[in-house]
C-alpha cells in the first residue's frame, strides 16, 4: 500500500495514504460485489469446473485459498477451512458439471461428476519408480503408458468418428480394469494401485467432458499470481481485507481472461457523482 501511495504521489501528484487507499479499495469490492456474485453462479453452471487450493494468511496462518476457474472465469474464496464444505458452498450441493482437481479428500464427497489430473498421478509413478524396492517397473510403466493414452485420445477427440472415439474409450476402460485388477507385491507399485483403485471411476473423466481437460494446469495457473501476492504480502491482514482481495482479484482475473479492460469495467461501476440512497 505505501508503495502504491509513493507512486501516486510522484507520477500523478495525487496524494494519499496507505489507510486511505485501503478503505478506498474495501468500498470499490462494496459496489462490484454483486459482479463477484455473478460470477460464482457462472462457474456453477459451467460444464466443467477446475479447483484447487493454496496456504494462506488472514491476520495469522493456517487460512485456504481456493480458486475455481474455467477458461473465461475465475473465482477466489479465502476460507479457514480445507474441507468438504468450501466445495459445496463455492459450487452449490446440484452442481450439474464435471469437477477437475488433484486427489485431495477434501474433493472426494462432491456428489457431481469428477475427473482428477492426470499431472498428478504421473508425478506419482513416477516417485514409486525412484524407490529402491521397485526392481520391476513394469507395472508403472503400464500404468504411465495408459495416462499416455488418455491424453492422447483426448486430444483426438475431434478427428475421430463419435462410433470411434466411443469404442477407444471403451477399450481404455477395459485397460484401467485390467491394470487394477492385477497383482503386484512391490510397495511402489502397491501405492499407485491403492490410489488408482481409490479414483477407479475418476480416471477417465475427460474422455466423458469435453470441456474436461486431461489435468489440473488451469487451476495451478490461476493460482500462480496469488502466490507471488502471498511471499510479498503474506495474506491479508483483517477479513475486511480478505474480502476486498478476493473480490477485486476474482473480478480482474475474469477480464483478462476475457480480454476486457480492467479499469473501464471498473469505471463504468463507480460513477462519481452522488447516488441516491
Amino acid at each position: 500500500m505505501r508503495t502504491t501511495c509513493r507512486v501516486l504521489e510522484e507520477l500523478c501528484g495525487l496524494r494519499i495514504t496507505a489507510g486511505g487507499l485501503s478503505h478506498a479499495l474495501v468500498r470499490v469490492a462494496g459496489r462490484v460485489q454483486g459482479g463477484y456474485d455473478r460470477l460464482i453462479e457462472e462457474i456453477r453452471a459451467s460444464p466443467a469446473v477446475f479447483a484447487d487450493e493454496t496456504s494462506w494468511w488472514v491476520g495469522g496462518p493456517k487460512w485456504w485459498l481456493w480458486v475455481f476457474t474455467t477458461p473465461s472465469r475465475t473465482v477466489y474464496h479465502v476460507d479457514k477451512a480445507r474441507s468438504s464444505r468450501v466445495v459445496e458452498d463455492m459450487l452449490g450441493t446440484d452442481f450439474g458439471g464435471m469437477l477437475v482437481s488433484d486427489c485431495l479428500s477434501s474433493y472426494d464427497p462432491a456428489t457431481c461428476a469428477k475427473h482428477k489430473c492426470i499431472a498428478h498421478h504421473l508425478r506419482a509413478i513416477t516417485k514409486a519408480l525412484q524407490l529402491p524396492g521397485t526392481r520391476d517397473p513394469g507395472y508403472l510403466q503400464a500404468w504411465r503408458s495408459f495416462f499416455h493414452g488418455v491424453i492422447a485420445l483426448y486430444h483426438l477427440r475431434e478427428t475421430l468418428r463419435f462410433e470411434d472415439f466411443v469404442r477407444k474409450r471403451e477399450a481404455m476402460e477395459l485397460w484401467r480394469d485390467e491394470l487394477l485388477d492385477r497383482p503386484c507385491g512391490q510397495p511402489g507399485d502397491v501405492a499407485v494401485r491403492n490410489r488408482l483403485l481409490k479414483q477407479r471411476f475418476h480416471l477417465l473423466g475427460c474422455l466423458y467432458e469435453p470441456a474436461a481437460e486431461p489435468t489440473n494446469n488451469r487451476a495451478e495457473r490461476a493460482l500462480r499470481p496469488a502466490v507471488i501476492a502471498r511471499k510479498l504480502s503474506c495474506g491479508n491482514k483483517t477479513i475486511r481485507g480478505r474480502d476486498c482481495w478476493q473480490i477485486l482479484s476474482s473480478i480482474g482475473a475474469t477480464c483478462r481472461q476475457q480480454a476486457v479492460d480492467f479499469v473501464p469495467y471498473l469505471a463504468a461501476l463507480l460513477p462519481l457523482t452522488p447516488q441516491p440512497g
